[in-house]
């Protein structure tokens, strides 16, 4: 899967994944301090799903209906950097049909996928 991680997502998140075989772009590493719009315009025109901790994104598909590949939104709460890894793994694995063009939110408590 093709995935831009925001700047917000931990590196060790983003390692693993690279690890689990996904095709990980890090805005931290090319292009640290840029706009939400433009990672935004980024993911769209790379068709990568955007993964990040901040819900400023949702705003910018929902209100400003700005076009999307897909944002999966990290709500992890306290849970530890490698729980936060295996559930990740786990959504990405089982839900990956659904995650393209979705807005899609990962809390510790379940996923919640809107179209």
């Amino acid at each position: 899967m093709k995935i831009l991680a925001d700047e917000s997502i931990e590196s060790e998140i983003v390692r693993a994944l690279r690890a689990f075989g996904h095709e990980v772009v890090d805005i931290k590493e090319i292009s640290p301090g840029i706009e939400d719009i433009e990672v935004l315009a980024r993911a769209a025109v790379s068709e990568a799903i955007l993964l990040t901790n901040d819900k400023d994104f949702g705003e910018l598909i929902y209100r400003d209906q700005l076009i999307s590949s897909g944002v999966i939104l990290l709500r992890f709460g306290k849970l530890e950097i490698n729980e936060r890894i295996e559930l990740l793994k786990t959504v990405l694995e089982e839900q990956e049909a659904k995650l393209t063009s979705s807005f899609t939110v990962v809390s510790a408590v379940g996923v919640r996928i809107r179209k």
